[in-house]
């Protein structure tokens, strides 16, 4: 059987004589391929600039993969043929195993070679998270649902290092060469790690954890001491579960604690790890979410007996961090495929992008996606110091849940209104922004849901004031660029001991803090005409400045600003 040709390969059938044609194809969108979504992307390249210009090329190579036809061709079929479940083999026995279209492992295996996981750990030169975060910037505009694995994998490492048992998964979780198979850790070159914390009980508090443990008993693993429980339970969510191993919590005489667990053990037979069903998701679907069951699973303890929730707090920042840096890779996803549709398709006798009320929402989108995009590029290199700084060390721990909550609560409205950029046509499968329209929501529930994360933004700076302090530091650098900034940043500090003292205020207050850091950045960064048209409508606050939906920015912006800022934005053309 011959191969299927790749949309390079496709070219569309010799023009019919006009006595046969039933009608001409004309003015639809120029297809959104054939771009570099690093090279094009003048914020994103701009910032690698500033913070990490070793890792420019790295980018661009990455960037391009965004804008191939062939590799939004496999994002297209990875989603399109789902995910199976293969609980038994034709003999009867249990085998726990999940089947992938090819397309999924292609995408894999990019992502694992292009270090989406792992340039974090891997490079040796300044900003190795921020470099990280563009990477996976840039991956979220290729394929979200392999966005999982890579989130999961980039912050395993930094859990792994806690217990000398498993300095091996440490070692292979930072290879580059991905391996869809069942082999024990030893015999892999790299490995695809997964989390497995929610129950049906307990939902995000994870205190309500009832799956149990008990000691098995101790063996010298890879070179260490492993000790070894044996686990009991259940678990509502878990990702990626043909992963080669498993971070999750069990109690032990009652204290939530944390374990690895590997799917392969060391004498090569499968450990009883169970799966229930996969989960029939609204969006995410290439990638496998499911139920599983422990049965006698074996698992080694990581940490301290009962010390699970701070053990697995330790690296959950670096998750949060993803889906903050996702979640703006989404939006720009949204706005390219947006500016690409309006800039290429014509309607009352010019470019849709040069109407007045869609360069109004075109504008407002893109003003959106610069703020996201540096307020999570923010956050990343301050990551970088962690440990190292103690302001940017309190700095990251207050403003992760911050960034996290915000830019996924905003990821929705952004798909939303690139979608009616193109119409009907945005609707359909074979465009990917219904796939983006169903993926948007979904990052604000993974790793906790907005008020879980406002709450984490309010218990950071009530356990330590360091973090309000680094916050209202961060924004009073600033003070004296825009009077409109420093008239909002005025009211920060009452707002934030307001939400100290009440829990009611932490979603307005995380909401203002959020604004005010994208503003910082955008003061630092960015031209006039964007600075002004966030000012004037996110912080300014005046009748008809701004509206709830996009496209609603009022008369203090021009159309010749509109008309600048989305030629800024532009990737596709």
């Amino acid at each position: 059987m011959n191969a299927p040709l790749a949309p390079s390969q496709l070219q569309p059938a010799p023009a019919a004589p006009d006595r046969y044609a039933t009608h001409t194809v004309k003015n639809q969108a120029a297809p959104a391929a054939g771009f570099n979504a690093f090279d094009g992307d003048r914020v994103l390249k701009a910032a690698i600039e500033r913070e990490a210009s070793w890792a420019a090329s790295a980018a661009s190579e990455l960037g391009a993969l965004a804008g191939d036809a062939d590799v939004q061709e496999l994002a297209r079929l990875a989603n399109k043929h789902l995910p199976e479940l293969k609980t038994h083999d034709r003999y009867g026995n249990r085998i726990d195993w999940v089947e992938f279209h090819p397309a999924w492992h292609e995408l894999m295996a990019l992502a694992w070679k292009h270090e989406v996981h792992s340039l974090a750990w891997n490079a040796t030169a300044p900003h190795p998270h921020f470099a990280r975060a563009v990477q996976s910037y840039l991956w979220n505009q290729v394929e979200h649902g392999v966005g999982c694995p890579t989130g999961m994998a980039y912050a395993a490492y930094a859990g792994f290092g806690s217990e000398p048992a498993l300095k091996i998964w440490a070692e292979k979780v930072r290879g580059t060469q991905y391996e869809f198979s069942r082999s024990e850790v030893a015999d892999k070159p790299a490995v695809v790690i997964g989390y497995a914390m929610t129950e049906k009980q307990g939902g995000s508090d994870l205190r309500e954890t009832q799956t149990t443990a008990v000691l098995s008993h101790s063996s010298d693993y890879h070179g260490a001491i492993a000790y070894w429980y044996e686990l009991t339970g259940h678990k509502w969510f878990c990702s990626v579960p043909q992963s080669d191993g498993f971070f999750t919590l069990a109690k032990v005489a009652g204290g939530v604690t944390c374990f690895f667990l590997p799917r392969t053990l060391p004498d090569g037979s499968y450990n009883r790890f169970f799966i229930q069903r996969l989960k029939d998701k609204s969006g995410n679907k290439s990638n496998a979410s499911s139920e599983i069951e422990y049965s006698g699973t074996l698992a080694i303890r990581v940490g301290a007996e009962g010390a699970g929730l701070r053990e697995i707090l330790s690296h959950s920042h670096l998750t949060r961090l993803d889906f903050a840096v996702g979640s703006a890779g989404l939006m720009r996803q949204s706005l390219s495929l947006a500016l690409n549709h309006c800039s290429t398709r014509k309607a009352f006798g010019g470019p849709l992008a040069r109407q007045p009320m869609m360069a109004n929402v075109l504008a407002d989108m893109a003003v959106e996606v610069e703020a996201a995009t540096l307020l999570a590029l923010r956050v990343a290199k301050a990551t970088d110091y962690i440990g190292r700084d103690a302001q940017q060390t309190a700095f990251a721990r207050v403003a992760t849940p911050m960034a996290k909550f915000f830019n996924c609560s905003r990821a929705p409205a952004v798909a939303n209104e690139a979608l009616q950029c193109h119409g009907g046509n945005g609707f359909i499968e074979e465009n990917p922004m219904a796939r983006i329209y169903r993926e948007a929501p979904l990052n604000s529930v993974w790793e906790g849901a907005a008020n879980m994360m406002c709450m984490d933004v309010r218990r950071a700076m009530r356990k330590d004031p360091a973090c309000r302090d680094a916050l209202l530091e961060e924004i009073h650098s600033v003070r004296g660029q825009h009077k409109l900034f420093d008239a909002f940043a005025a009211h920060l500090a009452p707002l934030v001991d307001g939400m100290l003292a009440d829990e009611f205020l932490a979603r307005p207050a995380s909401e203002a803090l959020a604004r005010a850091i994208q503003g910082v950045e955008l003061l630092r960064h960015s031209p006039p005409e964007v600075v002004d048209a966030f000012m004037t409508t996110r912080l300014g606050g005046a009748p008809g400045s701004w509206g709830a939906m996009f496209g609603s920015l009022g008369a203090s912006v021009t159309q010749a600003q509109a008309h600048t800022i989305v030629d800024r934005a532009q990737v596709v053309r």
